[in-house]
């Protein structure tokens, strides 16, 4: 069964979609609703269990949030838009253009990973930590449980292979922070495996957008304005 997902919209023009990273919601991106509703029409969506959105009773994974994300674009009548996706809203847009080619405009991938061995592993290691504590509590406290979901996003998710990016036919950027948390080695791979993806760094960590918004939005305007 569906649910509703909570949504920002604002500005009017093409459809811009964007997709906040785990534990968040679409306030993560204040500087970018701003930005571009001068010029696109910006939906800033709450995941299902983030934010105002609610958890529902699906699995708590990014192929779930994907087929979320097509439902509220059903829902909207809205054939076709732009992605940009940040951290975990990046493999949730990575995971719908895979499967719904047709629905997407522009991608933009921000801070995305393809599997767990592309976070580095000063931050990867104490996530898997915190998953295996908050799954033994997970019986007996619903906060445990929602913390073991949460942190599961990001142990057992997305698991797509580097061969099935060459079956995107979406323009891509690919951007990620100098010194992300995504291992630069990994974000380039991604950029390798998309049909002629553009790749841009931006001075910064994992929270570019938020933290860095001049350079970020500046990137990301230059792609989406391309003919």
């Amino acid at each position: 069964m569906d649910i509703e997902l909570h949504c920002e919209e604002t500005g009017g023009g093409e459809p811009l979609v964007l997709l906040h990273g785990n534990g968040e919601d679409g306030t993560y991106f204040t500087h970018q609703i701003a930005h571009f509703s001068q010029r696109f029409r910006v939906l800033a969506l709450d995941t299902r269990g983030h934010g105002k959105s609610p958890r529902g009773e699906a699995p708590f994974t990014i192929r779930q949030f994907a087929r979320d994300l097509l439902a509220f674009l059903d829902a909207r009548g809205i054939e076709r838009a732009h992605l940009l996706g940040f951290s975990d809203g990046g493999n949730i847009a990575l995971v719908f253009a895979l499967a719904h080619p047709e629905r997407v405009g522009k991608l933009v991938l921000n801070g995305a990973n393809l599997n767990t061995r592309g976070v580095k592993r000063s931050v990867q290691a104490p996530i898997e930590l915190g998953y295996r504590m908050a799954r033994l509590f997970a019986g007996l406290s619903a906060k445990a449980l929602a913390n073991a979901e949460m942190l599961g996003l990001m142990v057992n998710d997305p698991n797509v292979a580097p061969e099935e990016l060459a079956a995107l036919t979406a323009p891509t950027l690919v951007i990620a922070g100098e010194n992300d948390m995504i291992r630069e080695d990994h974000t380039r791979l991604i950029a390798e495996r998309i049909p002629n993806a553009r790749l841009a760094f931006v001075p910064g960590d994992h929270f570019v957008a938020a933290k860095n918004p001049a350079a970020f939005n500046r990137e990301v305007e230059r792609f989406l304005l391309e003919a």
